[in-house]
């Protein structure tokens, strides 16, 4: 992992972070509206959606990965996309159970681990989204 300061005080600039997810789309305005309906994405005026967080215990660190997969993995299935987006959740399950009563095509079994728990969605454009509940805190 590179610290902020480590890309500082290295003397060349590195990555610190992703800024954002940037795709194609058919209809980027009806897509933007799924989004928000559905997932509670903010989309703001200028049609952009712009995540600031911190955790709630500044001690904790945060992480959001950036991982090239390869070619022939079938983890983005049953989507036919070169990508997958992945966004944290707080409740994995309660929000599985309001995207299916929303009529929305959840797909596969949730999948729990020790990074923490994992269940997906396609968008109507057939894009997987990948949904994230963390797990809890450590001691």
């Amino acid at each position: 992992m590179v610290e902020r300061s480590d890309a500082r005080d290295s003397g060349r600039q590195r990555v610190t972070g992703i800024g954002g997810v940037f795709f194609k789309a058919d209809d980027p305005a009806a897509l933007l509206a799924w989004y928000r309906e559905h997932l509670g994405v903010p989309i703001g005026d200028d049609g952009f959606a712009v995540f600031r967080w911190r955790e709630s215990d500044p001690e904790r660190a945060a992480a959001t990965v950036f991982a090239p997969f390869p070619r022939d993995t079938d983890y983005f299935a049953p989507s036919q996309r070169p990508f997958m987006v992945n966004l944290r959740v707080v409740d994995l399950d309660r929000m599985l159970d309001q995207l299916r009563a929303e009529g929305c095509q959840v797909v596969g079994d949730v999948m729990a681990g020790e990074e923490g728990r994992f269940g997906w969605v396609l968008d109507p454009e057939g894009n997987k989204i990948e949904l994230w509940e963390p797990p809890p805190e450590r001691p």
